[in-house]
């Protein structure tokens, strides 16, 4: 029972994100970049649930925003994905208690996201990238989500260890067993 608790409370912390996304930081923009918490959020389900549920969050919430945005199904899922599946592929070699660990997980992902993103624009819609216009994106939206890391880090935490203790349960076996 407490999993789908957990599945639906992830689900609500989804749409919480969007309209974020969508009306507060549409607000506190630099350049016409806002931070991109969605990659936060993918980084930190992979972290805490593994690779297959930070894989299947990222193809389901990235197939979600492209159908809220009406952009081309499937590029911003193969990209959160691929955060997904990086971020739970490191989360039994990296310490998720040191922040400069999460900070720079933070900064790699939004990087890849971006990176990933941009090449599968001009891959499916042959879209030009102009390499000054990505480098500028990229660095503003990576300060903007390494603040957010900073700001959220301690409540994401808590939950975090919450949800991974519940998600994969006690698996701790001892010499007596």
């Amino acid at each position: 029972m407490k999993k789908v608790l957990i599945h639906i409370s992830l689900i609500i912390t989804f749409i919480v994100i969007y309209l974020l996304q969508s009306i507060l930081f549409s607000h506190f923009t630099i350049a016409g970049i806002m931070p991109n918490m969605f990659v936060i959020f993918m980084m930190f389900i992979g972290l805490y649930m593994g690779r297959t549920m930070g894989t299947i969050y990222g193809i389901m919430a990235g197939i979600l925003i492209d159908f809220w945005v009406g952009k081309n199904i499937g590029l911003t899922s193969v990209a959160l994905a691929l955060i997904g599946i990086i971020s739970g592929a490191l989360e039994k070699t990296l310490s998720k208690d040191s922040r400069i660990t999460v900070l720079l997980m933070g900064v790699i992902c939004t990087i890849i996201y971006e990176i990933a993103l941009y090449f599968l624009q001009f891959i499916v819609l042959g879209i030009n990238v102009e390499i000054l216009n990505f480098i500028k994106i990229l660095l503003i939206e990576t300060i903007y989500n390494i603040l957010l890391i900073i700001i959220l880090y301690p409540i994401i935490s808590n939950v975090g260890y919450e949800v991974e203790n519940e998600i994969k349960g006690d698996k701790i076996l001892t010499r007596y067993f």
